[in-house]
């Protein structure tokens, strides 16, 4: 793994908003109060949908809040690379870069990004993406594939993803899921395996034979 540093530039302050700060005392009171530190994961994702990354004041306010030392904040931080560690744009984009999704085109798609978006790891220069090449992220199926903040964008191909950068820039919305019409990760045309229905609405079921002096649902307790 890379090391992973905080940005060079930092905000002078950070300040929980009140819905951030509710959410993340209702992920404190799961754990024990000795234990309130182990909270730190869920308040850092919290934080980062506050921000859009995590700054060094954001990781010493989570180190307040949990009564930890900000060292270990920043051990977690860094350790995990769903964090950011620098601002990154409007439209965060991750593509797939592991052996399936390669074999399938994601090279073309890391081509589409550059073109388009300009060096990885570093927000466009009118604010709007930043993109990532990152490990797999388990839609092999429906490879090439990229996350765009919190969604998958499935079977894609160089034009495709195109449209759909172009489309975010113009403020629109592109739905998520397979771009090839398949239906979560059946193969494309349809299911070709188990297709009669009663295998699921019921009618093949049996009755199932009661045993000898096995408890009926009235005498079971």
């Amino acid at each position: 793994m890379s090391v992973r540093r905080l940005a060079k530039e930092q905000p002078a302050s950070f300040a929980f908003s009140p819905e951030t700060l509710e959410k993340a005392n209702w992920w404190i009171a799961k754990y024990p109060e000795s234990r309130r530190q182990s909270a730190v994961i869920p308040i850092l994702w919290l934080v980062q949908k506050q921000e859009g990354w995590c700054s060094e004041p954001a990781l010493r306010a989570i180190a307040e809040l949990l009564g930890m030392p900000y060292i270990r904040v920043l051990e977690v931080a860094t350790f995990y690379t769903m964090f950011q560690l620098e601002p990154v744009g409007k439209v965060l984009v991750q593509v797939c870069g592991t052996t399936p999704c390669m074999l399938r085109g994601a090279g073309d798609l890391i081509t589409v990004c550059k073109d388009k978006i300009g060096a990885k790891d570093h927000m466009s220069a009118d604010g709007w993406f930043t993109w990532q090449e990152v490990e797999c992220l388990g839609a092999c199926v429906n490879a090439p594939m990229a996350q765009i903040n919190d969604y998958y964008y499935e079977d894609l191909t160089p034009e495709s993803l195109a449209d759909i950068l172009d489309k975010f820039r113009a403020g629109e919305k592109p739905y998520p899921g397979s771009y090839a019409g398949r239906h979560s990760s059946e193969p494309q045309g349809g299911a070709l395996t188990l297709t009669d229905p009663k295998l699921y609405d019921g009618s093949a079921a049996k009755k199932i034979k009661q045993l000898p002096n096995a408890p009926t649902p009235e005498t079971a307790t």
